[in-house]
C-alpha cells in the first residue's frame, strides 16, 4: 500500500537541534501574528516600565515602521542584549508562575521581533548614559552611544522582511492601521493614566495624528469615565451604568450601557483581567446572559468591564499572545458578571438612553433638498371644517383642571403628567423639562412580564413529570457536562437524572411549555454549554413564553384609554425596573427636552 503522506519516507528520520534563528522565527510565528501584535508587545512593556506617555508611530499599516516612545524607567547598556534574548525578562524570577502583576513575563517578544525584522532598540535608565542596539533577522549589532531622554525608543523595521510568506497573509495597509488603532484603545481603557498619541507617518515628517488620549485626573472612576468617553464616544459615557461589585477576592469594575444603547455586533465589547485586554468566551457569555433578557438575538450589549483579582487566581499562561485566560473557578467569574450588570440595570429603573431621543429628532429633520418656497399648494377645494376641531379616533385631550397649590405638580414626576393620547396608541406627557411620548402596548407589555417573572420567582417553576422518562444517550463528557449544572436545571422544572454510561433520562419538563422535545432541547443545553460554558436555553424558553403571555395580557394598540389609566400606567413605569426598554429591547418611550423642541422650530 503506497503512502499517502509524502513526509513520511522509508528511511529513519534525523533529530535535529534548531539553530536559535528558526527558534526565534518559530517564536515570532505564535507571538507577532501581524503589525497590531508587535504594537501590542511594545506597549505593554512601556506600561511595564513605568511610562505617563508613550507615543506610537507607524507607517503603511505598520508593515514598513513601528515606532514605540516612552518614558518608562530604561536599561543600562548591560541590559540591552540580555533584552533581546529569548526567555530574558525583568518582570519574573521564574520561581511561580502564577503570581505575574506585569503584562510581559516570557521574555520573547523583542528577540522574535528582532528575528523577523530590523529592530533597533534606544535607551536610557536615569543616571546613565544613552545606548542603542541593532538586530537585523535575528543578527544582534554592538552597543552604541545615543543621543536620547531617560525612556525607551524602539523601532521596528520591515516587519517579516526575514519570513516573505508572512507577509503575503498580511491585510491592507488600512486594515492593519485599524488593527493597530483598536489594541491602542484598548491599552488606553485599561490605563487611564497614561497619556497616548498614535500617529500615522507614511507620508513623512510629523504625519497624521490618528488617535490622542491625555492623561486622565481624578479617581479611578473618574478617569475611567473621562478616557472611556475619549475613548467609545460621548455617547457611551452618557448611558453607561457604573459597575462595582466584589465577590470572593473578584472585584468587578466598569461601565455598561443601557439595553437601548445595544449595537448590531460585539464591537463595543471589551473585557480586561487585571489590567490586561482579553478576548474569553466565559466572560463574553457571561455579558451576554445578562443582557439576554433585555436584548434580542440580533442585538449586542456595549460595555467595558475590568476584573482584578490576586494574579494566583486567574492563569494568563495560556496562549502565547496573553489574550486568553482561565479562572480557577470560572463560575464565580461569571455569576458576578450577571449578577453585577443586572442589579446595575434594575437600579436604572425606566431610564432609556439619551440615543433615543437623538434619533426622533433626527427622524424629524427633513433632509435639505435645495432652496424652497413656502407657499400654500394647490388642491381640489374640499368642504370647510372647523380649523382646530378635534377628532375623537386621532386625539383624546385630557383635560386637567386647575390644581390646589399643595397638588402634585410635574416636576415630581420623571414621565410626567398624561396630556393626551393620539392614534389611540402613544400617550403625550408633559414633564417639567419637555415631553414625552409613551408607546402604551410595549410599555405595558413590559409591566406584565416582569410582573409575570416576579411570581414565577417567588413560586417558582411548575414541572410536569413525564409518564414514560425519556433516556438520552450522549458521550461521557456530555453527559458529565450536564449532570454539573443539573440542580440549575431543576429550579426551572427540568429534572434530569444519569441512566448508567453516558446517558440520561428526562424525568420532568417545565409545565408552562408544555409539549417539548426534551432530546431537541437537552441538545441545544449542550451546544450553549460548548460555546459559552453556561446556558440560558431553559430560562430563555419559558421567559419567551411569559413574554408572549404578557403581549396578550397587555393594552392593545387601538384602545382609548382614561386620563387615570394613562397617568396610572406612567406612575407604574417609573416605579417597575427595566421599563424603558421592551421585552425585545425596543424604547417604551422617548423623552424631548423643550430645548430640542424649540430647535426644531428655529426658536433658538
Amino acid at each position: 500500500m503506497a503512502s499517502l503522506d509524502p513526509n513520511i519516507g522509508d528511511t529513519r528520520p534525523v533529530i535535529r537541534q534548531l539553530d536559535e534563528g528558526a527558534i526565534n522565527r518559530i517564536a515570532a510565528g505564535e507571538v507577532v501574528e501581524r503589525p497590531a501584535s508587535a504594537v501590542k508587545e511594545l506597549v505593554e512593556n512601556a506600561l511595564d516600565a513605568g511610562a505617563h506617555r508613550i507615543t506610537i508611530d507607524y507607517a503603511d499599516g505598520g508593515k514598513t515602521l513601528i515606532r514605540v516612545q516612552d518614558d518608562g524607567c530604561g536599561m543600562t547598556e548591560a541590559d540591552l542584549p540580555l533584552a533581546l534574548s529569548r526567555h530574558a525578562t525583568s518582570k519574573i524570577d521564574g520561581s511561580d508562575l502564577l503570581d505575574i502583576h506585569t503584562f510581559g513575563f516570557r521574555g520573547e517578544a523583542l528577540p522574535s521581533l528582532g528575528a523577523v525584522g530590523r529592530l533597533t532598540l534606544a535607551s536610557r535608565a536615569q543616571d546613565a548614559a544613552g545606548v542603542e542596539i541593532t538586530v537585523t533577522g535575528g543578527k544582534m549589532g554592538a552597543p552604541k552611544p545615543a543621543a536620547l531622554n531617560t525612556g525607551t525608543t524602539v523601532t521596528l523595521r520591515d516587519l517579516f522582511y526575514a519570513t516573505p510568506a508572512r507577509l503575503k497573509f498580511l491585510r491592507t495597509d488600512r486594515a492593519e492601521a485599524q488593527a493597530i488603532g483598536d489594541v491602542i484603545k484598548r491599552l488606553a481603557m485599561a490605563e487611564p493614566f497614561v497619556r497616548f498619541v498614535l500617529r500615522d507617518v507614511s507620508g513623512g515628517g510629523d504625519g497624521r495624528e490618528v488617535f490622542r488620549a491625555d492623561a486622565e485626573q481624578g479617581d479611578l472612576f473618574d478617569a475611567l469615565h473621562g478616557r472611556l468617553s475619549r475613548v467609545l464616544g460621548r455617547e457611551f459615557a452618557e448611558n453607561a451604568l457604573p459597575i462595582d461589585a466584589e465577590r470572593e477576592g473578584l472585584h468587578l469594575t466598569g461601565f455598561a450601557a443601557l439595553p437601548t444603547y445595544s449595537r448590531g455586533s460585539a464591537v463595543a465589547q471589551y473585557l480586561f483581567v487585571n489590567g490586561r485586554p482579553v478576548r474569553d468566551k466565559l466572560l463574553v457569555g457571561a455579558l451576554r446572559g445578562a443582557y439576554f433578557d433585555f436584548l434580542s438575538r440580533d442585538r449586542h450589549p456595549a460595555a467595558a468591564l475590568f476584573i482584578d483579582c490576586d494574579p494566583t487566581l486567574v492563569d494568563v499562561n495560556v496562549h502565547p499572545a496573553k489574550s486568553e485566560v482561565r479562572f480557577r473557578d470560572p463560575g464565580l467569574a461569571r455569576g458576578l458578571i450577571v449578577s453585577a450588570l443586572r442589579h446595575a440595570l434594575a437600579d436604572a429603573g425606566h431610564r432609556a438612553s439619551t440615543t433615543v431621543a437623538g434619533a426622533t429628532l433626527g427622524a424629524m429633520r427633513p433632509e435639505p433638498t435645495g432652496a424652497r418656497i413656502y407657499q400654500m399648494e394647490s388642491r381640489p377645494a374640499r368642504p370647510a371644517a372647523p380649523v382646530f376641531q378635534e377628532t375623537a379616533p386621532v386625539w383624546g385631550r385630557v383635560e386637567v383642571p386647575e390644581a390646589p397649590q399643595e397638588a402634585t405638580t410635574d416636576e415630581d414626576y420623571p414621565l410626567g403628567t398624561a396630556r393626551g393620547q393620539v392614534h389611540e396608541n402613544y400617550i403625550i406627557a408633559q414633564t417639567a423639562t419637555g415631553m414625552v411620548i409613551v408607546d402604551q402596548h410595549a410599555a405595558h407589555e413590559r409591566l406584565v412580564y416582569e410582573k409575570l417573572k416576579r411570581q414565577m420567582a417567588e413560586k417558582g417553576v411548575a414541572s410536569q413529570a413525564l409518564l414514560i422518562p425519556e433516556i438520552i444517550e450522549l458521550s461521557t463528557g456530555d453527559c458529565a457536562r450536564l449532570m454539573d449544572i443539573a440542580p440549575e436545571l431543576e429550579k426551572f422544572g427540568l429534572g434530569i437524572e444519569p441512566f448508567g454510561g453516558g446517558a440520561i433520562a428526562v424525568r420532568e419538563t417545565p409545565a408552562i411549555l408544555g409539549s417539548v422535545d426534551a432530546r431537541a432541547m437537552v441538545l441545544d443545553i449542550l451546544d450553549e454549554l460548548a460555546d459559552q460554558n453556561s446556558s440560558n436555553t431553559v430560562q430563555a424558553r419559558i421567559e419567551a413564553i411569559l413574554s408572549r403571555v404578557a403581549c396578550h395580557g397587555s393594552i392593545r394598540s387601538g384602545r382609548r384609554m382614561r386620563a387615570d389609566e394613562m397617568n396610572a400606567l406612567l406612575r407604574e413605569m417609573e416605579a417597575t425596573p427595566h421599563s424603558g426598554q421592551c421585552n425585545h429591547g425596543r424604547p417604551t418611550y422617548v423623552e424631548l427636552k423643550l430645548s430640542d423642541i424649540e430647535r426644531l422650530f428655529g426658536r433658538t
